[in-house]
Formats: structure tokens, sequence, C-alpha cells
């Protein structure tokens, strides 16, 4: 078993609307739901996960989706922006698409030699879609109307802004096992061999940049992706001796997670493939049922009514 960082996990945002967020992210950009629980700290607030049919790592997003929480903003000491891969010759398809639901394309173009067009959500956060140069075979989850010639593969890359890279970069290449590998002016994208998909990390140098506000609209932390709690371990005691501060292993129920602030400012963990999101679902089932964390089962009554009625 490879003892190696595989890539990206999940990427978690904030969002201000539960079911503007399920909305969204299933009708529009065609993510499965893979599961629907609460947040482990907060258990008055919604925890989606949506990712591919098995919610693999390297394809799930998660949105806390705390209703009315204030508008955020991007800054340095964050990530900025998701990417998700989709097949080649397809962009021009997701414009018509999203056009269609009156979403503007931001910003279109090529970076390091992919197309690519990006465009927000309905809280601001920033997404991207990618052709890769090298086609993500990774299998799709598929819609009514989003079949395999436009459905997203999972994640192609992130980005992180930072008003100095040296720290963060140091951490990829010196303990993930990143490495450079080009530079577009002010942006030097990292990736890992350990993975085909979602091993891309993008550092935005901005030296005069200003600290976002993490709300809604933003991202919270990114998790990168390990095989299971041992090589996790093995990592957490690479991350104490470059003298960094870093949690204990916790016990998410899908995963095991360790969390970080890397030098840069942004939140990372390390999160295992084990055990996965059919622990406690069916794969056929996954997302279908309001899963609790087993101290807050007594209290399931009490927290169903005070979440917002999902509808779809």
């Amino acid at each position: 078993m490879t003892e190696q960082i595989l890539g990206l996990h999940h990427i978690t945002a904030i969002a201000a609307n539960a079911q503007r967020n399920f909305d969204f992210y299933t009708k529009i950009l065609g993510l499965r739901l893979v599961k629907k629980t609460v947040n482990f700290d907060d258990p008055g607030t919604y925890h989606f996960y949506y990712g591919n049919e098995q919610g693999t790592p390297g394809t799930i997003l998660t949105f806390f989706p705390w209703e009315n929480i204030a508008q955020g903003h991007d800054g340095v000491g964050m990530a900025t922006d998701i990417a998700y891969a989709v097949p080649a010759n397809s962009l021009d398809s997701w414009k018509q698409r999203l056009a269609g639901f009156n979403i503007a394309i931001k910003e279109e173009g090529k970076r390091f030699g992919e197309s690519f067009i990006s465009f927000k959500d309905p809280d601001g956060l920033n997404l991207t879609l990618v052709e890769p140069v090298k086609a993500d075979t990774r299998a799709p989850w598929q819609t009514a109307d989003l079949k395999a010639d436009m459905a997203t593969r999972g994640f192609h890359s992130t980005t992180l802004s930072l008003r100095r890279i040296d720290g963060t970069a140091a951490v990829l290449t010196d303990i993930f096992g990143y490495k450079l590998l080009a530079q577009e002016g002010n942006r030097y994208r990292y990736t890992t061999d350990a993975v085909e998909n979602a091993g891309i990390i993008d550092l935005l140098e901005l030296p005069d940049g200003k600290p976002g506000y993490n709300a809604a609209g933003t991202n919270h932390h990114i998790a990168f992706r390990v095989a299971d709690d041992t090589i996790q371990m093995k990592f957490r005691e690479k991350i104490i001796s470059k003298r960094l501060q870093i949690t204990p292993k916790i016990d998410r129920d899908y995963f095991y997670s360790l969390y970080f602030r890397e030098p840069g400012g942004v939140l990372f963990e390390i999160a295992t493939d084990n055990p996965g999101f059919t622990v406690d679902e069916p794969l056929d089932q996954l997302g279908s049922a309001l899963k609790l964390p087993k101290q807050y089962e007594p209290i399931r009554a009490d927290i169903e009514k005070e979440l917002p009625v999902l509808v779809g």
C-alpha cells in the first residue's frame, strides 16, 4: 500500500441556503448528493457531500449551508477556486447550459495549455471547468440531462491565494511529495504523480493581497487523501517534525481527519479513504436519508425540527 498523499480527498465550502445549494449542485452542475448529515460541531446545520456515484475521494465537494450566514469574500490565506475536469470539447455545451440558467461566465481562456471557463455558484463561490490535456478517465455521475459527454469527472485542481508561496510550497514538496510542474506569471502549478487525477494544486502569489472573510461563498478547507489512518498518522509525525501544530485524529464517520494550518494560512486536512460512504447506506441509496453522528441520535427529533426541509 502506497504511503503517499493521493491528491485531493475533498474540499469544504460554506453556503447560505441549503435548498439553493442542493438545487445548484445536483440539478445544474449534475453532482450526486452522496451524504446528507449535519455539522459535527453544529448539528442544527446540514453537512452535504456531493460527488460521483460512490463518493470517490477526489470528487467530493462538501458544504456547511448555514442559513442566512453573512456573505464572505476571498483573500490571501484561502483556497479561492475549485476546478473540475470535464471532457474534451464540452466547454461550449457548458457555456450554453450555464447561460440557460442565467449564470455568467466570469473568465475563459487557456491556463497551462488547458482550456477553461470560470463562473460562480449562487453564493459567489468560484468554480472552474477545465478540459485537461490528458483526458480524465474517471466514470462520471450522469443525470437525465448531463451525460458522459459533458458530466464532470471530479476535481482537476484547486487554487490557493497567498502573499508568499514559499512556506506552502515547502509543505507540498517536503511533506506531501508534490513537485513544481510549471509557472505562468504569479501562478505556480504543483502536481503529484501518486494519482492520475485530482492531483494539482495551484499557488497564486499576491504580495499585496488582503485577507478574505470566511463566510458564504468561500472555501473552509481543503483535504488531502491518504489510503488509511495508519499512513495518516505517519504524516502527522512528519508535520509535527516541521514544527507545525496539528490536531489528533478525529473520526468523521466516513473518514478519519487531521487538521493543520499551513504557513500561508490555508486550513489543510488529511483524510482517509476508509471507511467510506457506504458504511451506513447502500450504494444505491447514498444521500437519501439524514445520517447523524452517533452522539446526536438521541436528539434526532429535535435536530430534524430545526433543519430546513429539503425538497427534491
